[in-house]
């Protein structure tokens, strides 16, 4: 660690004050990692406190080398990062002007590591600089802060340094091995996506190996008087039933179908259950629910529910509306238990409160419990009495976080459940219903996606006659795991200990635009290359890739914080052993092409999967340089059609164009061998730029093959929309509106993001 200006761990209350600084109204500097925090907590503060931000880190290790020294203890050499050289300034010149300065970035390893370096480039007095966290941004949280400074935790800026050295060993380390043995492939490793990738790697080939196995289920349509219901075939002779193929099947259905045969009511019992509420959300359930319930990725609900807890504009005073959104931890302060205690009550009543309050418990491997659940800031700012002031995602979101920690406070769901069993001979089938009696936190909020009211039943009674309707036999077969979601590799890291809060979505997002993992249908499905790599660095770099051995470390990494372990000494006994392990690599791992079934055209030999400098994918002639044919690659590793035909006439020679794909895209290409006029594809959506009037808005791609709009005069008019511009204008700001469609509904929106305008979009524009 550098020792520079480390006074910071000095206990504030030790520090004196002048009678000069008694006599003068102190002016203070509050840093914050975001300046959409500024305003929220500039308006709480008051006037006295100058709010600015550091726009999260400002320093970094220098690039293109590993940044500190192994010899000499791990000792880091920070930079100040280039493009922030005028934040430090600005910093450093409102610090020498203030009085006291508070350290107000997340409370979280990292902003405690933020924090610290942003000491490290004050050119001021240790007296004069204190640390202040916060897990909501209140008026209570935010006063009683300030009001209670202490000094930098070292043992977490350690701790986080420790996590980065780590990580910029494995990248540094074992993606130079990586471009050497696989040259054609853009590689790198990282110390915890890499095992994420692997995991997604070993449900593909779960998926891959699964045998589906045949088996049969038997449903009895039956009428008590001339009521409907069915049941299911459950045993046979007090055993459970197994039905392998149809033989079997029918042999049953002819035994059940003979019409001497009665079906009789033989047992039928009650049993009153209840269903507990869920816990309040903690990031990993936030983002589990989000995709399940809202259809939202990771990344997006976590920019969401950032924008939440730095603060939302309520009619001109911006207000923060929930608490700090990385967390691990499901518990919650004791005024918020109150809280909430006071609306069920006043808004449902006193049965709808438990007894003994819900209080809850996070288990599972390495958890910090470092701050609260994610809850609102306010619970009489409820969903809908603040919906005006927020966008549709955002209302969403808070709802959800609203609603699950409401309920998480409420009574029980108590349910009757029935459960009938009706002989047919030797054969036993057994239907059921649940109905709720009393439905509890179930008011707000179902934390599942079970049906608590199933199908009805009529009132049966023990030696009932049932008449039998018919039969109905069904042929299954036995499912192979499901690929992963981005929700559950979130799940699964979790279980596994892997990762932290503040990494899942980094992680996620890391892979997908390496090219090793791609979206279908929302699984995450390893690409050819993912595949290759995983299998490399498995065989040749086994403790990295291993559940176990990651998780070890991040439970290292808490014991340094927690003043468990010393930090050099973990870098230590991970360095050696892994420097053998790279140096191993070097000499054993061979190279590395991934080949395809598909030979080259023009030259006969074997393509290959390549990859362009944009990350895309694609087949290369294995003769390169000396041949250069390419193909389009598909999603399972073959070959895509090359050309197709289009209707385009070449504007050079008159011939016709073809529409062909290269790796990057597809293009039009002349027909005519001795013209070969090439150009782009361009899809105009007819819509005039609107800022410089010149252009028009024409589809592109970004560089991780993502579709937007922009203006075909780029780079003269920077105008770009994610959604796409139509010829009609915003009636409350005059800019122009563009179609915005999801699963759940299809409107117009206004392309300036100051304006909130939108409206339902007409058929005809959608079926468009």
């Amino acid at each position: 660690m550098a020792k520079t200006k480390e006074k910071t761990t000095e206990e504030p209350s030790t520090q004196k004050k002048t009678k000069s600084s008694k006599s003068k109204k102190e002016k203070a500097l509050v840093i914050v990692e975001s300046p959409a925090k500024s305003k929220t907590i500039k308006k709480i503060l008051g006037d006295s406190y100058q709010i600015e931000a550091s726009y999260g880190h400002i320093r970094d290790f220098p690039p293109k080398v590993l940044g500190f020294d192994v010899a000499n203890n791990f000792e880091p050499s920070f930079i100040v990062i280039p493009e922030k050289k005028v934040v430090v300034k600005k910093l450093n010149e409102l610090a020498q002007k203030s009085d006291k300065i508070f350290l107000a970035s997340d409370p979280d390893r990292e902003g405690e590591a933020i924090a610290w370096h942003v000491r490290q480039v004050l050119d001021v007095p240790d007296e004069k600089i204190n640390r202040i966290e916060f897990n909501e941004i209140t008026p209570k949280a935010i006063k009683s802060a300030v009001e209670h400074p202490r000094a930098i935790d070292m043992e977490r800026v350690k701790a986080q340094q420790t996590r980065q050295i780590l990580d910029r060993l494995v990248g540094y380390k074992i993606s130079p091995v990586l471009w050497e043995k696989m040259r054609n492939y853009r590689l790198s490793a990282g110390r915890v996506q890499s095992v994420a990738l692997r995991m997604i790697c070993e449900r593909e080939d779960e998926i891959d190996a699964f045998t589906p196995v045949e088996y049969w289920s038997i449903t009895a349509n039956l009428l008590k008087g001339k009521i409907p219901f069915t049941a299911e075939l459950s045993k046979y002779k007090d055993k459970k039933i197994e039905i392998k193929n149809q033989k079997e099947a029918e042999k049953i259905l002819e035994e059940l179908t003979q019409d001497d045969l009665k079906y009789e009511v033989t047992k039928v019992s009650f049993r009153d259950t209840q269903r507990k509420p869920a816990a309040p959300f903690i990031t990993s359930t936030l983002q589990r629910e989000a995709s399940s319930k809202l259809g939202y990725g990771v990344s997006k609900t976590m920019q969401i529910a950032q924008k939440l807890y730095e603060g939302i504009d309520l009619g001109g005073e911006p207000v923060g509306l929930i608490t700090y959104m990385r967390t691990d931890s499901v518990r919650i302060s004791d005024d918020a238990q109150a809280a909430a205690k006071d609306y069920i009550t006043n808004n449902y009543g006193e049965n709808y409160y438990p007894q003994k309050p819900n209080n809850y418990v996070k288990g599972g491997k390495n958890v910090q419990d470092a701050h609260e659940a994610i809850r609102p800031s306010y619970i009489d700012k409820t969903p809908d009495s603040i919906k005006q002031y927020l966008t549709s995602e955002q209302y969403r979101l808070y709802k959800l976080i609203w609603s699950r920690f409401i309920a998480s406070q409420m009574e029980n769901a108590k349910v009757k459940n029935t459960s009938v069993d009706i002989e047919a001979g030797d054969y036993l089938f057994k239907t059921g219903t649940s109905k709720v009696v009393f439905d509890g936190f179930l008011k707000i909020y179902n934390d599942s996606d079970e049906e608590t009211d199933q199908s009805k039943i009529p009132d049966l009674e023990k030696g009932d006659v049932v008449k039998l309707e018919k039969i109905d036999p069904q042929q299954h077969f036995t499912q192979p795991p499901p690929r992963f979601t981005e929700a559950s590799l979130v799940k699964a890291l979790e279980e596994h200990g892997i990762g932290r809060p503040s990494t899942y979505a980094p992680i996620i997002s890391k892979i997908q635009q390496k090219g090793y993992v791609e979206k279908q249908e929302k699984a995450l499905a390893p690409t050819i290359l993912g595949r290759t790599l995983c299998r490399e660095l498995v065989k040749y770099f086994t403790d990295i890739m291993n559940y176990e051995f990651t998780a070890q470390m991040e439970t290292k990494l808490d014991d340094i914080a927690e003043e468990k372990a010393v930090w050099t000494e973990v870098l230590k006994d991970f360095y050696t052993p892994f420097n053998d392990t790279v140096d191993s690599a070097k000499k054993n791992m061979p190279k590395v092409l991934i080949e395809s079934e598909v030979t080259c055209p023009n030259c006969g030999k074997k393509m290959i999967v390549r990859t362009s400098r944009f990350g895309t994918q694609f087949l290369g002639c294995s003769g390169y340089p000396e041949c250069k044919t390419m193909m389009p690659l598909n999603k399972d590793g073959s070959a895509a059609p090359v050309e197709e035909k289009s209707d385009e006439k070449c504007e050079k020679c008159g011939s016709e164009m073809i529409v062909k794909v290269g790796p990057y895209g597809k293009y039009l290409q002349c027909t005519n061998d001795e013209c070969k006029n090439r150009k782009r594809i361009v899809i105009t959506t007819g819509v005039k730029c609107p800022k410089c009037n010149e252009g028009e808005i024409i589809q592109r791609k970004s560089k991780y093959g993502k579709i937007f709009y922009g203006c075909n005069k780029y780079p003269d008019c920077d105008f770009v929309s994610w959604n796409e511009p139509v010829n009609e204008k915003c009636p409350e700001c005059g800019s122009l509106l563009a179609k915005k469609i999801t699963k759940k509904e299809s409107k117009l929106v206004c392309t300036n993001t100051n304006c909130s305008f939108s409206k339902p979009m007409e058929e005809e524009e959608n079926n468009g």
